[in-house]
Parts: C-alpha cells; structure tokens; sequence
C-alpha cells in the first residue's frame, strides 16, 4: 500500500503557489508543482530539497484537457496518490473593455476557469473513490466584484468560483473538500516591490499580503474536520478597503 502523501500545486509561481508547495512539503507531502515552464520551477523544487522536503517539478499547459489528464494519472501511478490539489492559476491582466479582443477574453477566460475546471475535475476522479482530499481553488478581489478594465479578470475568476461551489455542493457529502480561497489585496512579491513602490510605502510591511502566510490558510483548510468544513475564506491586509 503506498502511503505516499501528495500535494499537487498548479500554478507554482515565485508567490503565492510557491508558498504552499513549502508549506505542504514542511508537513511531509510529497510536493508536484506545475507551471507553463518547467525549468522555471528549478528554484523553487531545490529549495524545497534543501530544507529536507520532497518535490517534483512539470511543465503543464493547464489549458489543455489531454495535458491536465495526464499529469495526474503521472502523479497517481509514478508518485503517489493525490491528497491535495491546489488550483493557483492567475490570468490578472487589465485591458479597457474596447481594448479586450475576444482572444484576450478567451485566454484569460481558458487559464481561470477552463484550466480551474480540468484541474478540478481530474482531481476529483482520482479522489472520489477513496473518499477524501482537497480541493482548493484560489481567487481573487475579481472573484466577487469587477473593476474597471477587469472585464475578462472577473469574468474569469467569478466563474472559477461559481464552479468551487458547485463542485463543494456535488463532493462535499462524498468526502472531499473543495474550497475557494479569495485573496483581496496585493502580494508581497518582487514586482509588487518595484511596481507599486510608493504604495508599498505607503501601507507598510504588513499591508500587503505576505504568501507565506497566506500559505498558511491553505494548510489550514486541509486540516479542517469533516463536521467543520469552510468552504470560502477571503484573506486581506489589515488596510485594506473592501
């Protein structure tokens, strides 16, 4: 019996994915992170390796249903099975709704909800016979409400979250855990940094969202018990307007 633990990050960026691979990997998972490049991840799976955890890196077009498919069977016959997965995708672009051509649309469209679904989906395949996991789909300010010039962002992240709470409604009485994680603010990253200097400055280290912690809800959620289940947290600075 392969007692394997494993904790798949789609979507392993240098933030906010990043954080989460480490975190589940502190805990003993066995840590599959996915992005379009695979050598992008080589930074993130060393680091990981070198604080004792275990991690494999793929290169993943989460828009594609054959791709998708195939890496979970991957991690499934080759790794272990699949406790967790964390669909971490962005797609947080702004255009002027004449400026967004419907292939824009379409794109950001296919990376937060196509991709969210499949990622979902074949999750849920793997999981359902045994009767647990997670399922843990992150969102954004866009999920709920759209800005200006976000048209395609929220389009995107709203329907992403309308299938988290389907699926949380389908699975839930079945055993597995499907939660939407809101992430209302900025992150502390090295483009934020340089980016918006002036309102980092402004709001001050801890008005921004630091991934690290932010990882921690992500744990948090897996560890919830079955009789005290959340399905959605939403995560902001102290500062923030909402």
């Amino acid at each position: 019996m392969n007692t394997t633990k494993v904790c798949c990050v789609i979507g392993a960026g240098d933030a906010t994915g990043g954080a989460i691979a480490r975190r589940f990997a502190r805990e003993g998972y066995e840590v599959c992170v996915a992005r379009r490049t695979e050598s992008a991840l080589a930074p993130l799976v060393e680091s990981i390796q070198a604080a004792g955890g275990r991690a494999h890196a793929f290169g993943l077009d989460a828009r594609r249903e054959d791709a998708v498919t195939t890496f979970v069977d991957r991690v499934e016959s080759t790794i272990g099975p699949i406790e967790v997965m964390v669909f971490n995708v962005g797609g947080n672009v702004r255009f002027p709704i004449l400026e967004t051509t419907s292939k824009k649309y379409f794109k950001v469209w296919e990376m937060c909800a196509m991709a969210g679904f499949l990622a979902g989906r074949e999750a849920a395949r793997v999981m359902l016979p045994r009767r647990r996991g997670s399922i843990l789909f992150t969102g954004a300010t866009a999920s709920t409400r759209g800005a200006a010039g976000f048209a395609a962002f929220a389009g995107g992240k709203a329907a992403l979250r309308a299938l988290a709470q389907s699926m949380a409604r389908e699975l839930g009485p079945k055993g597995l855990h499907v939660a939407h994680v809101i992430v209302d603010g900025m992150i502390d990253t090295t483009f934020t940094r340089t980016q918006f200097a002036e309102h980092v400055a402004s709001v001050g280290p801890q008005g921004i969202l630091d991934p690290e912690h932010i990882a921690e809800s992500y744990w948090w959620l897996h560890q919830q018990p079955r009789d005290a289940w959340s399905f959605e947290l939403d995560l902001r600075p102290w500062v923030e307007k909402w």
